[in-house]
């Protein structure tokens, strides 16, 4: 009976008139290159154009109200060249909300907002019909994004709007909102600096803030109950997340809010790059993708089965023309609309390699200092074939986007497989893998790849097509892995091996990444995959500012080194492979020299050294006399201290010093 429903009622939709084209393919759908997607709005009549060509018929309802109540119209839109169905609205619909609903073989699918609705009410289920010049802030059209000359001058910063300020001791008054990031002047309880001013004291460049498009595991309606989530898990991908806006019931809220952070970010010097999840969905048959083209955004194993490369139960098919196409638009639309400044791909490793080029392509044509960075793997198996995926081993085909380089975080803090093991910091070798990311993971003569932790040859086609990183939102932070590897150990010791390896990733060639927090030692109480747990073990604790000081000194003048010094931001392979040379050494320490003012720098030779011993080790210097900058578990960007011959260098720690 239910069966015999179903049909009727896709008959009554179709009616008898249109009979689809019919293709021997889901990768034979004809592609649409119109600019006209979803809605063009004035006060005289809205255009609605989506794109369907397999549909029998689509549906288009609008209502007063973002949830329940009936369609106050509806009209059959009218089918157009190229899989496109149109429909012209000739009345002002301002205000008013609207779905789609597709009706394609003997199914008639739920009602959706569109793939590229670009406003919708509360929880994202209907778009939103608004007038998007009342979306910006004063002065939106003279925001202009902080200069950057070299990507490779970026310091990341990433962070959740609810880890960085929602603690009673954040001194925020938007707690968990986009506007966290608008607020100037925010201090602790011990009158350190948080929020804002505590991002520009420490100096980074730019902010990768986790997902911020709207999500699907929040209930926007029932902020009251405190939900946590990252938001990996896409419902609208061109449209903020409503749960970090104050109002999610108000379209124009979300979107202004949003707005109103990167326009202060960027009057702050601070550059935002935008965590994107293009690669899978929330859910499979009832996403906004499936309800409108129904598996033609997906891949499917050949049992028919859903593939799941994401590890979160589908992933998109984006070597299809229409699926590259809205991976495209949709980043192009967040810089024009947006001003973002960059993209980190969540599971780049997913995407196939043409797609991650046509990315970067459009964004040159806007901006080529936008940047581009991913995750160069996947969670797990696919059907598209290795060599067509944006992996990581695949760089240099999609040159010049960044990948992640987990050969250095796991050289340094241990493998991620091997919980209660760690890396060179505390000892345990992975010398060349250490080398291996100090040179960016760039070919160079002095490092053995056949000794590497998760290559075994170079990747990256130019240093700045490798992120540098310790520890990020997955997985264990920094701190909690430390105590699982050495629970019995000090807080001193712990607290040296966060510089250490804090100097590592700082001083690299490439870019480097920092988790917020880290700064400060944050901890996670243990909890590695925090996804969705309560603000009591995501939230930073900024009590940590004062009692840590000597920590955030230390990262704030790493960073105030790095950018004032450009023998540590070179860019090209040739300039690291004639001006960075290995030192012989014992067991768990690398030395290197950075030579021949490289890259331009007022310094001559600088000498670097890691001793990951956990015991103090003497070192023989070059000839000269050599001037510290580093020594100790100290930074003096000054250089008081000189030293010759010989050098006693401390458990688990750096020593930087220089001569001219």
């Amino acid at each position: 009976m239910k069966n015999l429903l179903i049909i009727f009622l896709a008959i009554t939709m179709i009616g008898c008139t249109y009979k689809p084209k019919s293709y021997a393919s889901l990768e034979d759908y004809p592609e649409y290159r119109g600019t006209d997607m979803e809605l063009a709005y004035s006060p005289e009549k809205s255009d609605f154009c989506v794109w369907s060509p397999a549909a029998q018929a689509v549906t288009l309802k609008i209502y007063d109200v973002a949830n329940g109540g009936e369609p106050i119209e509806q009209y059959k839109m009218k089918p157009a060249e190229y899989g496109v169905w149109r429909f012209s609205v000739k009345k002002d619909l301002l205000g008013k909300f609207y779905t789609f609903q597709v009706a394609q073989g003997d199914s008639v699918y739920a009602e959706t907002p569109g793939i590229w609705a670009n406003a919708v009410g509360i929880n994202g289920n209907r778009a939103a019909v608004i007038d998007f010049a009342k979306t910006n802030p004063d002065g939106w059209k003279n925001d202009v994004r902080p200069k950057m000359e070299h990507f490779t001058d970026a310091v990341i910063y990433e962070l959740h709007y609810r880890d960085f300020s929602i603690s009673e001791t954040s001194g925020e008054q938007n707690k968990g909102k986009f506007l966290c990031l608008t607020e100037n002047g925010t201090v602790s309880p011990d009158g350190e600096k948080t929020g804002l001013a505590h991002l520009k004291e420490l100096g980074i460049t730019h902010i990768q803030i986790l997902p911020s498009y709207d999500y699907g595991s929040i209930d926007e309606a029932k902020l009251d109950e405190n939900v946590y989530n990252w938001g990996y898990d896409p419902k609208n991908y061109n449209v903020p997340e409503g749960s970090y806006a104050t109002d999610p019931a108000n379209p124009y809220s979300r979107i202004f809010e949003f707005k109103k952070m990167v326009q202060t970010l960027h009057q702050n010097g601070i550059r935002v790059i935008l965590d994107v999840v293009y690669n899978h969905t929330f859910v499979n048959e009832n996403s906004h993708l499936n309800l409108l083209v129904p598996k033609y955004f997906y891949r499917f194993n050949a049992d028919g089965t859903w593939s799941n490369a994401s590890g979160c139960g589908n992933e998109t098919a984006s070597e299809r023309a229409m699926v590259r196409r809205f991976i495209v638009e949709s980043a192009k639309y967040w810089v024009n609309e947006y001003h973002i400044d960059g993209f980190r791909f969540d599971l780049m490793g997913i995407h196939d390699i043409e797609t991650m080029k046509a990315v970067r392509a459009a964004l040159d044509d806007i901006d080529p200092t936008i940047s581009i960075h991913g995750e160069g793997w996947t969670a797990a198996g696919s059907p598209l074939p290795d060599e067509q995926r944006a992996l990581k081993q695949n760089a240099p085909k999609f040159y010049p986007t960044a990948v992640f380089s987990d050969d250095i975080r796991d050289a340094l803090r241990g493998n991620w497989t091997e919980g209660n093991k760690g890396g060179f910091i505390v000892g345990n070798g992975y010398e060349e893998s250490v080398k291996f990311g100090i040179v960016g993971a760039t070919a160079h003569p002095q490092v053995d790849m056949a000794k590497i932790c998760h290559a075994n040859s170079a990747y990256a086609a130019a240093p700045f097509q490798t992120i540098n990183y310790v520890s990020c939102h997955d997985d264990p932070c920094f701190t909690d892995k430390m105590r699982a590897i050495l629970p019995q150990t000090s807080e001193n010791e712990l607290l040296a091996l966060d510089k250490l390896a804090q100097t590592i990733v700082l001083t690299s060639q490439g870019v480097p990444f920092i988790f917020a927090g880290e700064e400060i030692f944050r901890n996670k109480k243990m909890v590695h995959n925090s996804y969705n747990s309560p603000d009591s073990i995501n939230q930073i604790d900024w009590t940590y500012k004062a009692k840590y000081r000597d920590l955030f000194d230390y990262y704030r003048d790493l960073i105030a080194l790095r950018k004032a010094h450009p023998a540590f931001r070179m860019n090209t392979v040739k300039d690291i492979q004639d001006n960075l040379k290995f030192i012989d050494t014992e067991a768990n320490i690398v030395a290197y020299t950075l030579n021949n003012h490289a890259n331009g720098d007022m310094w001559k030779t600088i000498l670097v050294i890691f001793n990951g011993n956990r015991a103090e080790v003497d070192f023989t210097l070059p000839a000269g006399d050599w001037t510290s900058v580093c020594f100790g578990g100290k930074i003096d960007l000054q250089g008081k201290d000189i030293f010759k011959d010989k050098i006693k260098i401390s458990a688990t720690s750096a020593v930087i010093v220089w001569q001219n």
